[in-house]
Order: C-alpha cells, then sequence, then structure tokens
C-alpha cells in the first residue's frame, strides 16, 4: 500500500493519532508475548497503522500472512471504512481512509492488469471485497488490501438475453469474511427477473422472475407518471430520464433485510423511483417519489445501518438543497432526517450536478460533479454533521473523482 503524495490544503485530523499507537507499544515488551496474544493485540490495530508498523521487523510481517492472525481480525466487529474512488480513465486505485482522514494510493492486483481486464469498473462493494465488471459483462471480486482476485464463471441465461441490467449489489457473510453472494437484477418494468451468484457454491444460479406486489398492505402506486422526459446530458447525449447519474454508478443499488428477515434489492429506475424487490418473495413494488417526474434534480440511494435512503439534490426559489429522506411504513411517506447547510448546498445552484453517494454505517459519502468542480462531502446523520473532504493530489496534481464504492479494510476478506 502507497501513500497519496499530498491532500490539497488542510487534511482531516486522525480518528487515532499514529502517536498514540506507538506509545501504547512501548509501555510493553511485544516480543515477550505469544503468538496468540500478539496477533489478538495486532487484530484491533486500524489496518493502515498495521501495515505501517510491519516494516519495524519480520515477525510483524510475518503475522500478515498467519492463518490466525486473519481468524482474530475475521473477530473485530466493524472497521473504519476505506472509500474506493472512481474517475474515467484511473490507472491506479485511490482510497480515501476515513479512520485517518487521508488519501492512499493502492496497487493494483495482477489479474486488473491483464489487457482483457484493463477495462473493468467497480461495480459494487461489501465487507472487505469489491466487484469489478470487465467490457465483456464479466466480474471479477478482489480484496483491495490483499490484492487477491478471482473471476467469477461466465453468466449463461436460460431466458432472453440481452435484457437491460439494473442493479448490481454484493453482500458478505460477516461472520466470516469468507464467503459472499452477487445479485443482479434486469429486464423491463414491470418484466423483472433477477440472478444470484454464491461464493460457497462457485456458479450462478438460474434467474427467476420477480412478480409486481399487489396485495393490499403493498406499496403500491400508479405509474401513470412515470413519463419520459428527454434532455441532454453533459456529454451531449440524449437521455430519456430526468435524473442526473454517473455512468460510474449506472447499475447503483443496495442491498438490505427487512423486518421479517427477507432481502430486498432497491435501485432506481429511468424515471427516478426506487424499485424494492423482494428475493425471498420473488416479488418488486415501487415506492412513491419525492419530486414529480417534471422536477429537475439528481437523486441517489444508500444503505445505512441495514435501512435504505434517498439522497436528493433539488432547487427551489433560486436555491439549491442537499437532503436525506428515510421512507416511513407506517405513515406510507418520505421524512426526512438530514438536510445539508444551506451555506453549502446554495453553492451548487443551477450547476445542474451529479450526486452519487455511498451508505457506511451511520456515514454517507456524497460525490458532487459538474463540469468545472468536483467536491466530496462527509456527512455524519447521528451528529447532522457535513465535512468537505481535502483535495486528493498525485504527483501535484488534483484528482476529480466522479463516484465511490464503500469497503471495510480487512485483511482476511477471501475472494
Amino acid at each position: 500500500m502507497e501513500l497519496v503524495d499530498d491532500s490539497c490544503g488542510q487534511g482531516l485530523k486522525r480518528k487515532t493519532p499514529e502517536n498514540g499507537n506507538y506509545a501504547l507499544l512501548n509501555n510493553f515488551f511485544m516480543d515477550d508475548l505469544n503468538e496468540d496474544i500478539f496477533e489478538r493485540i495486532l487484530s484491533w490495530l486500524p489496518t493502515s497503522t498495521f501495515f505501517r508498523l510491519t516494516s519495524l521487523c519480520k515477525r510483524w510481517k510475518a503475522v500478515a500472512s498467519s492463518s490466525s492472525f486473519k481468524l482474530a481480525c475475521s473477530h473485530i466487529p466493524s472497521r473504519e471504512p476505506w472509500f474506493l474512488m472512481v474517475a474515467p480513465n484511473q490507472n491506479q486505485p485511490v482510497i480515501f481512509d476515513s479512520a485517518e482522514g487521508t488519501w492512499k494510493r493502492l496497487k493494483h492486483p495482477p489479474l486488473l492488469q491483464e489487457e482483457s481486464n484493463q477495462s473493468c469498473v467497480p461495480v459494487a462493494a461489501s465487507g472487505g471485497l469489491i466487484c469489478y465488471r470487465n467490457l465483456a459483462g464479466n466480474f471479477i471480486v478482489s480484496n483491495p488490501v490483499t490484492g487477491s482476485c478471482s473471476k467469477l464463471p461466465p453468466l449463461h441465461f436460460v431466458s432472453e438475453q440481452h435484457q437491460p441490467l439494473n442493479a448490481i449489489v454484493m453482500r458478505t457473510f460477516s461472520e466470516d469474511q469468507l464467503s459472499y453472494k452477487i445479485v443482479l437484477v434486469f429486464g423491463e418494468l414491470p418484466n423483472l427477473l433477477f440472478k444470484v451468484y454464491n461464493s460457497s457454491s462457485g456458479y450462478w444460479e438460474d434467474e427467476a422472475a420477480l412478480r409486481r406486489k399487489v396485495d393490499d398492505n403493498s406499496v403500491e402506486y400508479d405509474s401513470s407518471d412515470d413519463n419520459v422526459v428527454y434532455f441532454l446530458s453533459k456529454a451531449g447525449t440524449v437521455v430519456a430520464s430526468n435524473m442526473h447519474r454517473s455512468p460510474s454508478k449506472q447499475y447503483s443499488s443496495v442491498i438490505t433485510t427487512n423486518k421479517d428477515g427477507e432481502e430486498v434489492v432497491h435501485f432506481l429506475s429511468s424515471s427516478g423511483k426506487v424499485v424494492a424487490c423482494n428475493l425471498t418473495c420473488k416479488c418488486f413494488f415501487e415506492y412513491p417519489r419525492l419530486l414529480p417526474v417534471f422536477s429537475e434534480y439528481s437523486i441517489d440511494i444508500v444503505e445505512c445501518n441495514g435501512e435504505i435512503l434517498v439522497v436528493l439534490l433539488s432547487e427551489f426559489l433560486e436555491s439549491a438543497s442537499l437532503r436525506v429522506w428515510k421512507y416511513d411504513e407506517d405513515n406510507r411517506g418520505w421524512h426526512q432526517i438530514a438536510a445539508m447547510p444551506a451555506a453549502m448546498s446554495h453553492d451548487w445552484y443551477a450547476k445542474k450536478a451529479d450526486i452519487n453517494c455511498v451508505g457506511a454505517g451511520n456515514q454517507i459519502f456524497i460525490c458532487l460533479n459538474f463540469s468545472e468542480l468536483c467536491t466530496y462531502i462527509l456527512c455524519d446523520l447521528v451528529n447532522n454533521k457535513w465535512v468537505e473532504l481535502p483535495k486528493c493530489c498525485i504527483n501535484g496534481q488534483v484528482m476529480d473523482f466522479m463516484s465511490a464504492f464503500s469497503f471495510e479494510p480487512r485483511i482476511e476478506a477471501s475472494v
């Protein structure tokens, strides 16, 4: 792992000061500890700190490949997230380390450096893993911390192929970080299907159809307001939607578990509605939209602490607002849970900006982009605190990113 040259401007304050780690170590004779206790102590260190300390001696460096150390790491409930940044023609992975408030560069795994995979783009993330998709439509799963990679078997469809892909989500099994699954949702509304890859079995299951949920208790609404609105994107192409979406997040989607223990995949339809696909019941429904279809806005969905949230940038009365919304099942409507301070959001008035967001625990990482400016905001939902991150500079050049994917830096995560 390689540190980025510098952040442009003042960096964020580290949550766990490095000096504190060394002070702790100076109070112990680490060589006197048995291997089991030694590895358990190291497993609690932030991942960046651990890799810096492995340069101290051979014993410390050898711990990284120890199976018992990886087991100790798997018992750590959670780690401060890293955010993998996405930019056009990016030749080296860059992450934002939220534990230290710094930018870092990672090395590309050898598999992703192969000519057939050089155009791979990240499409999903979970736990300590990132899922990439190449131009041929095949998937590669990687642990960005260790560089380990695995190429998934090619997709085979029983039904008609060449159907539009709506969602790609990934879920790791947190109890061991050794297994995961990937879910694809494709088709045109209302004819949706889904397909699942399970790493435990090593193959893709047959696709299954999703029916529209129409019972009395469902959140079912008339879709007659889904009128198509055509507009020119920033690239000059005609887009049949009122949504501003980055190509890097065209499959933006999340997976949650509802109160009945059923897995639900959420994605945004072409008209900006949130579509919920219940994989257990094999049905889907649409939430009511937040704004009329003809309103200008940019929207994204995130998962925070197991709940789906909507982030919405809109304009009203010559001002812009960026708000976070949650659906209230009892009242069958959306209610606001956080809002960017007006002094910050007003800067985006009349910019026609894209927002691309990702959730991580109580935080939302927001990329705000338009042709002349890229800004990155970290929102703390508990305290409604909005912090603009420092610019990322590599070799003296400011990097502009379109979107991000959140993952936990876990050495033990297996592909």
